[in-house]
C-alpha cells in the first residue's frame, strides 16, 4: 500500500492502519480475523515506501473492502492498493475464474536482472547472428554496461539511404515494463524473421533498429531487488548518484528562445543542431555517466526516429516537453507539431489499453479526452528532457510512451502487456519511412556531401545530411518546397510530393560548387583553368557587373530627382 500521489508531487495522503472485509455477493461482509479479534493491518508510515500485508489465513472471495482506521494527520483518507492473489486448488473450484488473456508468442516472459538480461541478449544473437549485433555505448556509474541490440540485414554498418531507428527504455530504473518489452521485441523479431514473416523481414531489410533496454541499470537493480510488489513510486527511479536522467540533458529550448527574443532577425537564429552550452561540457557539470553515453550515441549515429519508454501512466507525449517562461504547464508545440501528433496517435491508437474507451484512468487526469496523446509541456514542464534535446541537437524526432499505470507490473502480467503493445511497437517503427529522403551529392565528383542543410519551406526546423550525404526528413502527406545548400555550394530548390503510404519519396540533390570554390580546388591541384571554365566565370562576372551597374544608375537617378525637387 502506498500514498495516493507520487512522482513529482509532495505526497501527503496515506493510510497508516486499516481493516479488511470479504464478500461473495457485495451484501454480506465478513471481517478478516486474526484469531478471535478483527485483524488490523499496518499501512504507510512515509511518502514512498509500500507495505506488504499478508492475511492470517487463505481466503476466497469475489469482493474485498478496505476500511481505513488511521491516516496521516495532515492528509486525507486516501490510498492506493494492489491485491495479490494465488492459484486456487483444482480446475473445478467454484471460484476458479478464467485466467487473463496471455500471448501465444513463445517469449521469455519474466523480469530479468542485469545478468539475466545479458544472457538473453546473447541467446537472441546466437539464434539470429545474421541480423543482430550486441554493442555497448558506455557504462553506468557503478560500471554496468549500457547494452544495445542492433537489428538489421547488415548489422554493424550504416547503409546509404537506410534510416536509423532507436527505442530507449529504463531511463527511470523502476519503470520496468519498457525494459521487458524491449527484450520481448528483439526475441519476437528474431523468431518472426526466421519464420519468413514478410512484414518483419521488410522492416529488418529497410531499417537499422537499435534497442537500448536499460538506460539506468543501477536504478533497475535496486527496484528489482524489492520486486514488483514492494518497489515504490521512486525506488530505483534515479541514477546511483540520485540524478533524474529525464531532466539531465542540456536545456537547448531556452537557449533557442532567448536567442530569438534578442535577435533583430529571427531567421538568423539556428533552429537545429543547437550546440551544447559551455557549462554543460565541463568535467564538473552534474551530468550522469549514463546521460553522457546516450548523448555520444546520438552524435555518432544519424537517428531519424525514436521513442522513450516510461511507466506510471497511459499516454503518449510529444515535444516540446519544456514550457516557455517557466510556466508549470502550457501547450508548447514544435514546428513539426502536426507530424509529432501523428506519431503519438499511431502508437496510442494501436495500443489495446489506450484504445479501450472503457479503461480506467491511472491517477487523476483522464487522457482519453485528448485521445491518449498530449504535448509534453501541456502535461508538466520538463526542462532538459531527452525528447527536446533529440529534436534540437540532432535530426531525430522522439516521443515518450507511458506504457502502464503500474510501473513494475507482476511477471504474470507481462504476456498481456506484450500483446497490448506489440502492434504499437512495430507500427511506430514503420513510421521512420514517412516523408522524403535522398542523397546530396557533388555534381562533379558524385560524392556525398555531409552537413548539407535541408530546409522545408513553411517549417522553421532544418535538418542536416549524414556523413555519406544521405538524409531523411519526416513529413506528413503534401507538396513541399525543399531548399538544400552546403558550404561552398550553390543552393538548389526542388518540389517534393509526399504520399499517404508509409514509404518515403526519393528527393536527391546534386549541388554545384560556387565559382570561387571551383577556382580554389583547381589551383590547389596545380592545374590550369580550363578555357570553358574561364569563359563561364567571365560571363558570370559580366552579369554581376551589369546588375550592379543598373542598381547604381537607379540610385543616381533617384538622387538627382530628389536634388531637383529640393531646389524647386
Amino acid at each position: 500500500m502506498q500514498g495516493v500521489k507520487g512522482g513529482w508531487y509532495k505526497c501527503l495522503d496515506w493510510v497508516s492502519t486499516y481493516k479488511v472485509q470479504f464478500s461473495n455477493d457485495s451484501v454480506i461482509w465478513i471481517p478478516c480475523m486474526n484469531g478471535s479479534q478483527e485483524a488490523v493491518f499496518v499501512g504507510n508510515q512515509d511518502q514512498e515506501t509500500p507495505v506488504l500485508a499478508l492475511f492470517p489465513e487463505p481466503t476466497v472471495a469475489q469482493y474485498i473492502r478496505i476500511n481505513p482506521q488511521s491516516w496521516f494527520k495532515n492528509g486525507t483518507i486516501c490510498l492506493r492498493a494492489e491485491i495479490l492473489g494465488c492459484p486456487l486448488s483444482g480446475p473445478d473450484h467454484e471460484y476458479n475464474w478464467k485466467s487473463e488473456r496471455g500471448s501465444t508468442d513463445k517469449l521469455d516472459f519474466r523480469h530479468h536482472n542485469y545478468n539475466e538480461m545479458r544472457k538473453l541478449l546473447k541467446a537472441v544473437n546466437d539464434e539470429c547472428p545474421d541480423i543482430t549485433r550486441i554493442y555497448t555505448i558506455g557504462k553506468s556509474y557503478t560500471g554496468l554496461k549500457l547494452y544495445v541490440m542492433e537489428i538489421s540485414d547488415n548489422p554493424g554498418k550504416h547503409e546509404l539511404g537506410e534510416p536509423e531507428f532507436r527505442y530507449v527504455a529504463g531511463m527511470h530504473g523502476n519503470e520496468a515494463l519498457g525494459r521487458e518489452l524491449m527484450l520481448n521485441l528483439m526475441q519476437y523479431i528474431c523468431h518472426e524473421y526466421k519464420r519468413d514473416n514478410q512484414r518483419i523481414m521488410q522492416l529488418v531489410k529497410d531499417t537499422r533498429i537499435h534497442l537500448l533496454p536499460s538506460m539506468n541499470p543501477d536504478g533497475y537493480e535496486v527496484a528489482y531487488e524489492k520486486g514488483s510488489e514492494l518497489s515504490g513510486w521512486s525506488l530505483g527511479r534515479y541514477s546511483f548518484e540520485g540524478i533524474d536522467l529525464n531532466h539531465n540533458f542540456p536545456d537547448l529550448n531556452n537557449i533557442m528562445w532567448d536567442a530569438q527574443e534578442l535577435a533583430t532577425n529571427k531567421k538568423s537564429v539556428s533552429n537545429h543542431y543547437i550546440p551544447m552550452p559551455e557549462y554543460y561540457t565541463t568535467t564538473n557539470a552534474t551530468v550522469a555517466s549514463e546521460t553522457r553515453a546516450v548523448i555520444s550515441w546520438m552524435q555518432d549515429i544519424p537517428f531519424v526516429l525514436s521513442a522513450n519508454l516510461h511507466g506510471g501512466e497511459l499516454v503518449v507525449t510529444y515535444p516540446f516537453d519544456c514550457t516557455r517562461d517557466w510556466i508549470p504547464r502550457q501547450d508548447t508545440p514544435t514546428e513539426d507539431n502536426d507530424f509529432f501528433r501523428w506519431l503519438a496517435a499511431v502508437y496510442a491508437s494501436a495500443n489495446l489499453v489506450m484504445a479501450n474507451p472503457d479503461r480506467r484512468i491511472c491517477h487523476y487526469e483522464d487522457f482519453q479526452q485528448h485521445k491518449n496523446i498530449i504535448n509534453g509541456a501541456d502535461w508538466h514542464t520538463v526542462p532538459g528532457s531527452m525528447n527536446d534535446f533529440s529534436y534540437l541537437h540532432t535530426n531525430c524526432f522522439e516521443v515518450t510512451v507511458e506504457l502502464s499505470c503500474d510501473k513494475f507490473p507482476h511477471a504474470s502480467e507481462l504476456p498481456t502487456e506484450w500483446e497490448n503493445n506489440k502492434e504499437s511497437l512495430i507500427l511506430y517503427m514503420e513510421q521512420v519511412h514517412r516523408g522524403i529522403k535522398g542523397v546530396i551529392r557533388d555534381k562533379d565528383t558524385k560524392e556525398g556531401i555531409a552537413n548539407g542543410i535541408i530546409k522545408v519551406a513553411g517549417l522553421d526546423h532544418d535538418i542536416r545530411s549524414a556523413a555519406d550525404g544521405d538524409y531523411w526528413r519526416l513529413l506528413n502527406p503534401g507538396e513541399y518546397k525543399v531548399i538544400v545548400w552546403a558550404e561552398g555550394y550553390l543552393p538548389l530548390v526542388r518540389r517534393c510530393s509526399v504520399g499517404s503510404e508509409a514509404q518515403p519519396t526519393i528527393c536527391n540533390f546534386s549541388l554545384t560548387k560556387t565559382p570561387r570554390e571551383r577556382i580554389k580546388q583547381i589551383l590547389a591541384r596545380g592545374s590550369k583553368m580550363p578555357r570553358d571554365e574561364m569563359l563561364r566565370i567571365r560571363a558570370l562576372r559580366m552579369r554581376k557587373l551589369r546588375v550592379s551597374t543598373k542598381i547604381l544608375n537607379r540610385r543616381r537617378e533617384e538622387q538627382q530627382r530628389h536634388a531637383k525637387a529640393r531646389t524647386k
